[in-house]
């Protein structure tokens, strides 16, 4: 349950340490980012253009004010091989905003999962088991951002499932 094979908010959290010239250390920021953010912070810190077709975005506004407004949320996929539970290997997805986690496995095909993060941080109810209105109304949303961001399809290419 807690390996890394799964989407839940202990298994996916990472740490992120930011150290710039002209920023003073030891501020925390508890926004949702992503290492995708990275890259556009290093371009906008050394005041060069950050391509286009990169994904992210600079976190020089984080680190300016760790307070300031951000609509941040983080994308999660992770392949789990194919085991005496699984037939096959299925693609898991997740997307977290600062008060929800939604994730669903194949698309759906294997399971939806709903956390309220403000009322259970350690993502024991799933309230995609049986979501009232507003439940309902915040997996439709975050479903839709999702599939925008991420395939809910295993990979075509080929890979070794023993390594997974």
């Amino acid at each position: 349950f807690w390996g890394k094979h799964n989407v839940m908010h202990l298994s996916t959290r990472s740490p992120l340490i930011v150290s710039a010239p002209g920023f003073k250390p030891g501020k925390t920021c508890d926004r949702l980012v992503e290492f995708v953010d990275v890259y556009p912070t290093l371009t906008a810190l050394a005041g060069i253009p950050t391509p286009k077709a990169v994904e992210g975005r600079s976190l020089v506004p984080l680190l300016k004010n760790p307070l300031a407004k951000w609509d941040g949320y983080a994308i999660t996929q992770v392949l789990r091989p194919a085991d005496d539970r699984l037939a096959e290997p299925v693609m898991g997805r997740s997307i977290r905003t600062e008060r929800w986690r939604y994730s669903d496995w194949g698309e759906g095909k294997h399971g939806i999962e709903l956390y309220d993060h403000h009322a259970d941080p350690m993502e024991f109810n799933n309230l995609a088991l049986k979501p009232d209105a507003e439940a309902k109304a915040v997996m439709h949303r975050l479903r839709k951002l999702l599939e925008k961001k991420a395939s809910g399809k295993v990979p075509t290419t080929p890979f070794n499932p023993k390594r997974l």
